[in-house]
């Protein structure tokens, strides 16, 4: 699964099947990282029947490879696309150890560095994501 940014973000939301809106409605409201079977278990209280692992996985694939949420790897889980971006800019993931809270950035400065070190190894990368772990500025002030 991949994260490319979609053509037309309005004809893609326009186009959500029942699952695939709901998938990412749980992602918006959850406001942190949702692994795949937490998802199942969501959908299932909200409507009282749960959705075989297939769907929600083709869910999921949907909104990657439309550019609406991203995979996080390191918590094996999945976030809603927090800004708009392009499909080969790096994101940077800020994941706070305590809260779970996670923030995603992107940086022109890491694109060109990043490019540069890909470019000098002769290596094709397919995915640039980062993510840090750490603690917030409101976990870390506490």
């Amino acid at each position: 699964m991949s994260s490319h940014p979609p053509q037309d973000t309005a004809k893609t939301i326009a186009g959500l099947t029942p699952a695939r809106r709901r998938a990412l409605d749980i992602l918006i409201e959850a406001n942190r990282p949702v692994g795949a079977y937490e998802m199942i278990d969501l959908m299932a209280s909200a409507d009282g029947k749960r959705p075989a692992p297939v769907s929600v996985y083709r869910a999921l694939a949907f909104l990657l490879d439309n550019g609406l949420a991203h995979r996080l790897e390191s918590k094996n889980a999945f976030v809603v696309c927090g800004h708009c971006h392009g499909a080969e800019e790096p994101v940077v993931f800020l994941i706070c150890e305590e809260c779970g809270e996670v923030k995603e950035a992107t940086s022109p400065g890491l694109a060109r560095e990043l490019s540069a070190l890909t470019s000098e190894a002769g290596f094709k990368a397919r995915t640039r994501v980062v993510e840090i772990a750490g603690r917030c500025a409101r976990c870390a002030g506490a």
